[in-house]
């Protein structure tokens, strides 16, 4: 935590806050998590206020809405009755801080995990779902709010996973079924775009405050829902495709009496596999803005190596399309890992020792934001050491452009099993503890 004066950004803040009339920051603390923008917490005198801002300009190049569109949006949506944050000031150029706003703070914890161990599913899934359908009858009228194309928001997911080198063959699996099954457009409602564990805050097991609304547009509002029931934001419930709460027809029935729109799981399905994909084209990215200098953030590299997961939930989205002899065919065999030597340590476990040292002599003098980023730059220790001694392999371009093109399927012999274990080996080495791992090698490697 840090309140000094010299901070690079309280000259921009106590100027943002003298326009609403409020005293000078304190105790400016980087909160954890965010994969775009940054959150500040601070005391502005007797208010707890948050800054979401944006770490370069060039992060926000090419996005469909600005701060100040985002701002109005939700304020619109706090006007028609969504928990969403009051914002009280906006960045202005002359603030020299970047682009972003300013909120009162909300009580409550975002963290999924504190969430699910405590809320009542029932309840919770009530608040969710009212929430949800309090969002899509929201009349952003007047405010530039992007709307989804979706078949040209399809083609141009295609055009940038081409441009990440189109190597991935189960991405190109999605692509190839998403072309094939592209929805009629509805009457387009808002949509919050990233509705999920993570931007909601739940307080005493109530919910309390739904963030980040930086991804809003007028579109599908099976989009919102599918999203938020993906695996990755279920975090410690995969059984529980509902928010890790409940199952998925409760969900629509708490959506439902809420005076949402009526359910169609075909579109729940589209969406599912659409914003599966749409998240590992956006942990590629993550890379992107590393190697372009935009974010040098240890953090950035780490998420992108989070693609693996949206990897292996989208076979087990697809893999009912194979032929039932496909489907239980058996896995090729795992490489056997790199055996350690009686030697000199190998790379291996040079970065388990340095590991080690981070944990043991370097944690105990580091807090707050650098302890994140000490826990980060662990877990790409481990990634690296895994990758060494497991060698995983996750591209074949060759084979990529064939499933793009529908010259090979889930019908060709040996694939699934094949893509399969690709997988597999790729998340043991990315993320060995996500939470689905453990339930498809039961299923995969058990047949």
């Amino acid at each position: 935590m840090s309140g000094l004066s010299d901070h690079p950004l309280t000259a921009g803040l106590t100027r943002a806050l003298a326009r609403a009339g409020m005293p000078a920051p304190s105790a400016l603390e980087r909160l954890s998590g965010g994969a775009n923008m940054e959150s500040w917490r601070f005391i502005a005198g007797e208010e707890t206020c948050i800054l979401r801002r944006a770490p370069s300009l060039e992060m926000m190049a090419g996005r469909p809405m600005d701060h100040a569109g985002e701002a109005a949006l939700i304020r619109a949506a706090r006007a028609a009755g969504v928990l969403a944050p009051e914002i009280l000031v906006e960045l202005e150029p002359e603030d020299e801080i970047g682009s972003g706003f300013i909120m009162r703070a909300i009580p409550g914890t975002p963290d999924p995990n504190a969430i699910l161990a405590v809320a009542d599913p029932q309840v919770l899934i009530r608040d969710i779902a009212r929430e949800l359908a309090a969002t899509h009858r929201t009349d952003p009228t007047g405010i530039p709010v992007p709307v989804m194309d979706t078949a040209q928001a399809l083609a141009d997911l295609k055009a940038r996973f081409i441009s990440y080198g189109a190597d991935r063959p189960i991405l190109a699996l999605a692509v190839r079924w998403l072309e094939q099954n592209l929805p009629a457009p509805v009457p387009p409602r808002l949509v919050h775009g990233d509705f999920r564990l993570g931007n909601l805050l739940v307080d005493d097991g109530r919910l309390s405050g739904v963030l980040d609304w930086e991804l809003a547009h007028l579109g599908d509002p099976h989009e919102d829902i599918a999203f938020g029931c993906m695996t990755v934001w279920r975090f410690s419930r995969p059984d529980r495709p509902g928010y890790g709460l409940t199952s998925i027809a409760e969900l629509v029935q708490a959506y439902e009496e809420a005076g949402g729109q009526a359910f169609d799981y075909d579109r729940f399905r589209f969406w599912t596999v659409y914003r599966t994909f749409w998240w590992a084209l956006g942990c590629l990215q993550m890379g992107g803005y590393w190697r372009d200098g935009h974010d040098r953030s240890i953090e950035r590299v780490v998420v992108a190596r989070r693609t693996s997961e949206q990897e292996l939930d989208l076979l087990l989205l697809l893999e009912d399309l194979a032929p039932e002899a496909e489907r239980k065919r058996p896995l090729p065999p795992a490489l056997e890992p790199l055996q350690p030597g009686t030697g000199e340590p190998s790379g291996a476990e040079i970065l388990t020792a340095i590991s080690e040292w981070l944990t043991n002599d370097i944690k105990p003098l580091v807090s707050g934001r650098g302890r994140f980023d000490l826990a980060v730059a662990r877990n790409a220790l481990g990634i690296v050491a895994r990758e060494l001694d497991q060698r995983p392999v996750a591209t074949d371009a060759a084979l990529a452009a064939d499933l793009m093109a529908g010259r090979a399927d889930l019908a060709t012999p040996g694939l699934l099993a094949r893509l399969r274990r690709m997988a597999l080996n790729k998340l043991i080495a990315d993320v060995p503890k996500y939470p689905a791992l453990a339930n498809a090698r039961a299923r995969w490697e058990g047949n």
